[in-house]
């Protein structure tokens, strides 16, 4: 249970490394005084069915595509921190004497661990972090404990290693999205405070929802929705392989029949996605309101959907920019980065476990 440390350890600069389905998406971050800066990033393509539904099928394709982006980036960086999908992760608080040293607690859980993970202990990555003092109890503080298929962290650690990069966190990406709405707090309505906020990741094949209250996840859900329908939509409407379509869909150029007989549905089906995940919040929680819903994923800078969502939900909603308050390092266009913006959400939050 040693490496990769799951959660937390303090550690040099990191690049942030989001392996999703369709792509590996690098961000190495710098920091002075209060001000971060994007010092490189880059978005590689995989190739098709490298990564389904969040699960690493070809290691040596997703190894070669993040040496690509360290390449295209420039980065000089050795380190790494990815994230495993929330679904694949266990977590659960629970509440340990106040007084044990990290060395005390970490052998106390490890004890202790077999009641809350479903798994025989040996095919599971585990860590904990402590939360703060338990509510009521002077002498006990509340801990977040979080495990992972020791599969699901070793895959993406082999990846990483292939391409010659050291991995040095394993998160969960839940988290480092919560990590990286601190970036984007002040642009909520009272900073986030007191507030329940939706975050609605939309990538090729997965969407998911992040529901935070006080800036802190209270829920996540994934399902089965993305960008790669209106990808294939346009392949088959237009006659195109799938790479053209893709790169039609980003650069513009369709017929003009495309907006309002295939771009215009993709927005009303992603409003009843967000709509649909809401409700299955709503259902499961105390909660019937959220405050703001941010979109976050690449399908969330197809221009207009942001104000149509807020028009059929009646939630204020707006696009992630996690680099709105950022310098820029001058190799890094602006216009590109803010296009790539919304979609480097988990990256980012991946990035800034440098400055812990």
């Amino acid at each position: 249970m040693a490496l990769p440390a799951f959660l937390h350890r303090k550690k040099p600069t990191l690049l942030g490394l989001d392996i999703s389905s369709t792509a590996v998406k690098l961000l190495e971050l710098s920091r002075s005084g209060d001000r971060y800066r994007v010092e490189s990033y880059a978005v590689e393509p995989l190739p098709p069915n490298s990564v389904v539904e969040k699960n690493i099928s070809d290691v040596e394709a997703v190894g070669d595509a993040i040496k690509r982006a360290v390449k295209r980036s420039g980065a000089k960086v050795k380190y790494a921190a990815a994230a495993v999908a929330g679904s694949s992760v266990i977590t659960k608080v629970i509440s340990m004497p106040a007084n044990l040293s990290d060395a005390e607690m970490e052998g106390q859980i490890e004890l202790e661990a077999d009641q809350y993970i479903p798994y025989p202990l040996e095919e599971v990555n585990l860590d904990f972090e402590i939360i703060g003092p338990a509510e009521g109890q002077a002498d006990r503080v509340e801990v977040l404990l979080a495990a992972s298929r020791s599969e699901n962290v070793d895959v993406r650690v082999e990846a990483i290693s292939l391409a010659g990069l050291v991995p040095k966190v394993i998160d969960v990406e839940a988290y480092a999205m919560e990590n990286a709405f601190s970036l984007i707090a002040d642009q909520m309505p009272d900073r986030g405070v007191e507030k329940t906020i939706a975050i609605v990741d939309v990538g090729a094949t997965m969407t998911t929802l992040n529901v935070l209250f006080d800036g802190k996840t209270i829920y996540t859900r994934e399902q089965v929705f993305g960008g790669k329908q209106l990808t294939e939509e346009i392949q088959r409407r237009y006659g195109l392989s799938y790479e053209e379509a893709g790169m039609a869909k980003r650069q513009g150029g369709l017929p003009d029949n495309y907006l309002p007989e295939v771009l215009t549905p993709f927005k009303e089906a992603m409003a009843q996605q967000v709509s649909r995940s809401l409700q299955f919040f709503f259902s499961s929680s105390q909660y019937n309101s959220v405050d703001h819903i941010i979109l976050a994923g690449g399908s969330s800078s197809i221009p207009g959907v942001d104000e149509l969502i807020e028009e059929k939900l009646g939630v204020p909603t707006s696009v992630a920019n996690p680099f709105t308050n950022m310098t820029l390092a001058s190799k890094i266009k602006a216009q590109v980065l803010g296009n790539d913006a919304p979609a480097l959400m988990i990256a980012c939050g991946l990035a800034l476990r440098s400055f812990d």
